[in-house]
């Protein structure tokens, strides 16, 4: 799997497995291990999700040295205060198996409870993952879903820079200033649901005739756009066909008449941003 460099100067691989939903037992804990099997070097999951202890069984299960996987997870929206925080970092530590992350992120900018107050509840949550961050506990610290307002308040606060922002993105969200504002701050981006466009593009001509030029599925066609444009894409599925097909994009471009395409490609779909 290919490594893209972190400002920090930690590697991340440049394809991630997502784990949003994935609550069953059986589904995820083999989901975890099939995506290892796969080639995947790289598991996001969060707090919110409520399957932490699931995927550190998988990761377990797997065989694969934890020192091999670049593991994510995400401050839940509840945990909005610094020892809350803290607090949860070892909850998530305790509840993955394992002694440190590899990236922790705040999940999300204004949460409940915190509409009015989100600018210093950010502050402090961030401040409590620097101290987690130097207390060895976390690699690297990051960001989710994050846009140019919320950066602004927080940048000028951060002894630690932040290292990720994971936002939604794929053609039809592209999010342009908050990515642009990100990559200025030195922020590598990883694109969650990238794969939305899916069910719209399969009555897309010009789409279904790059699935025949490049002998590849909308889902890889997606997937190798958001390398292209230079995300990391967290791609999501129980199955285990598709988990690896999902991961088999390495071995193609997009020319760039197709990457333009995709660039203004409408999303007809609902943003929940």
């Amino acid at each position: 799997m290919e490594q893209l460099t972190l400002l920090n100067g930690k590697e991340i691989p440049v394809l991630g497995y997502g784990t949003w939903q994935n609550v069953d037992p059986s589904e995820c804990v083999d989901g975890v291990v099939n995506a290892l099997k796969a080639g995947y070097r790289h598991i996001d999951t969060a707090q919110m999700y409520g399957n932490e202890t699931l995927v550190g069984e998988g990761i377990r299960k797997s065989g694969v040295p934890r020192e091999e996987i670049f593991l994510t997870t995400k401050i839940d929206n509840v945990n909005h205060a610094y020892e809350d925080t803290l607090k949860s970092v070892d909850e998530s530590l305790r509840a993955l198996g394992t002694d440190y992350l590899d990236l922790m992120l705040i999940h999300w900018p204004v949460v409940s409870g915190h509409e009015e107050d989100w600018r210093e509840s950010n502050i402090q949550t961030w401040r409590a993952l620097e101290d987690a961050h130097e207390a060895g506990k976390i690699r690297s610290i990051g960001l989710s879903n994050f846009k140019v307002e919320h950066l602004e308040n927080l940048l000028p606060h951060c002894r630690v820079k932040p290292v990720i922002n994971q936002l939604r993105l794929h053609p039809g969200v592209l999010q342009a200033e908050t990515v642009a504002l990100s990559r200025e701050a030195g922020m590598a981006i990883q694109a969650w649901s990238p794969l939305s466009p899916i069910s719209q593009m399969k009555e897309d001509a010009q789409v279904l005739k790059m699935t025949e030029k490049y002998n590849k599925s909308i889902a890889q066609l997606l997937l190798r756009y958001g390398i292209e444009k230079n995300y990391i894409p967290l791609t999501k599925s129980v199955h285990a066909d598709r988990i690896t097909e999902n991961a088999q994009i390495f071995d193609f471009s997009l020319e760039a008449e197709d990457l333009a395409y995709l660039d203004t490609w409408h999303w007809d779909g609902d943003i929940f941003l």
